[in-house]
C-alpha cells in the first residue's frame, strides 16, 4: 500500500527476503498491535526503494534519492526532542530527473543495534528505515520501521533469591525462589514457608511489577505496571505450611530488563508477594529479579550475545 507524498510520486521500502522474515509485535502509543520484521545486532539490511510515477512519462525533476537507517528513542512528554543513537545514510540517485518508474537497490552492512525495540507508556525506542526524494519545494518521504531483539547468554552466576517477611510475635514467612535471572520463556520456581502464622491470613498472591524510568534530573517519571498475578493460596495457611510456587513467564507480555538505555530511560521488573488479611491489611515483599531473551535454535547461535 502506497501513502501519497505531493502529486508526483509514491515510495515505497521493500526488504530483502521479507516474507520468509519472522515478525515481532510492538504496541504502538495508540494501543494498537504492529508487526515488524525481526533484526538482530550485527545482521544486515538489505531490500529495494521504489519509486512509483504518478504521471510516467512525465518528467520528475529532484534534487537527490536517499535512504537512511535511523534508531531513535522519543520521550513523550518531551515530543519535540527526538535522541538518535544511529544515523546512516546511502546517497542512492544524484539530483536529475526521472522519466519512469524506478527501483534502486540499498544495502546497509553489519548494522549495530545495540538496544531492542521498546513501546511503553511515555518512552519509544524504534528503528527505521527512511527514504526521501528531495525536491525544490517539498521533499517526498516514506518510513518503514523494524523489530530489534537483543539475545544473551546464560548468566555464569544465578543465585536463589531468598526473602522474609516478618511482624513480632505475629507473622514469620520465608519464601524462596530458585534463581534471580530468568528467560523471556522460563518458569519461576519458589516456595513459601509459614513458621509463624499468629495473624489471620486470607488471601495471598505473587505478581511481576514492571517499573518504567524515564528522563534525568527534574525531569524523572515512574510509570508502575501489574504485569501479571498469580493467586498463592486463598484461605488461611497453618504454622509449618509450605506452598510450592510455578509462574510461566510466556504467559505473558514481557520485555528484557533494559537497563539505563542511552542515558534515558530502564525498564525493570520486581516480584511482588502479597499477603492480606481478615482486616484487609496488606503485608508485601519486593524484591527485582532480571529478564533477558534467550537465543531460539542454532540459527540464533552466530549472532552476537550479550551477557546478562
Amino acid at each position: 500500500s502506497f501513502f501519497r507524498f505531493g502529486q508526483s510520486a509514491d515510495l515505497e521500502i521493500e526488504l530483502d527476503n521479507s516474507d520468509d522474515r519472522q515478525l515481532t509485535e510492538l504496541k504502538t502509543e495508540e494501543g494498537k498491535i504492529e508487526k515488524l520484521a525481526l533484526f538482530y545486532d550485527g545482521e544486515n539490511i538489505k531490500g529495494k526503494l521504489r519509486i512509483n510515477l504518478k504521471n510516467p512519462g512525465k518528467k520528475l525533476e529532484h534534487q537527490g534519492i536517499k535512504i537512511e537507517f535511523i534508531g531513535q528513542i522519543e520521550l513523550y512528554y518531551d515530543r519535540g526532542n527526538h535522541h538518535e543513537f544511529i544515523s546512516l545514510v546511502k546517497e542512492l540517485v544524484h539530483p536529475g530527473e526521472l522519466l519512469q518508474n524506478t527501483t534502486i537497490n540499498f544495502e546497509f552492512v553489519n548494522v549495530e543495534k545495540p538496544f531492542e525495540t521498546y513501546s511503553g507508556n511515555n518512552v519509544r525506542l524504534r528503528y527505521f528505515l527512511r527514504a526521501s526524494l528531495s525536491r525544490r519545494i517539498s521533499d517526498i518521504s516514506k518510513e518503514l520501521d523494524i523489530g530489534v531483539h537483543t539475545l544473551s547468554q546464560y548468566p555464569d552466576i544465578n543465585n536463589s533469591i531468598k526473602m522474609e517477611v516478618g511482624i513480632e510475635d505475629c507473622l514469620h514467612i520465608e519464601f524462596e525462589y530458585n534463581k534471580s535471572k530468568y528467560h523471556l520463556n522460563d518458569v519461576i520456581v519458589g516456595k513459601i514457608y509459614f513458621l509463624l502464622v499468629r495473624i489471620k491470613i486470607k488471601y495471598m498472591e505473587l505478581a511481576i511489577i514492571k517499573r518504567e524510568q524515564t528522563g534525568t534530573g527534574a525531569n524523572v517519571y515512574h510509570e508502575n505496571e501489574t504485569v501479571a498475578k498469580f493467586e498463592i493460596m486463598d484461605g488461611a495457611p497453618v504454622r509449618g505450611e509450605s506452598i510450592p510456587i510455578r509462574l510461566f513467564l510466556a504467559n505473558y507480555e514481557l520485555t528484557p530488563t533494559l537497563k539505563d538505555v542511552n542515558k534515558k530511560f530502564s525498564v525493570r521488573y520486581y516480584l511482588n508477594l502479597v499477603l492480606i488479611d481478615e482486616e484487609d491489611r496488606r503485608y508485601f515483599k519486593q524484591q527485582e529479579i532480571i529478564l533477558w531473551r534467550k537465543a531460539r535454535g542454532a540459527k540464533d547461535q552466530s549472532l552476537s550475545l550479550k551477557k546478562v
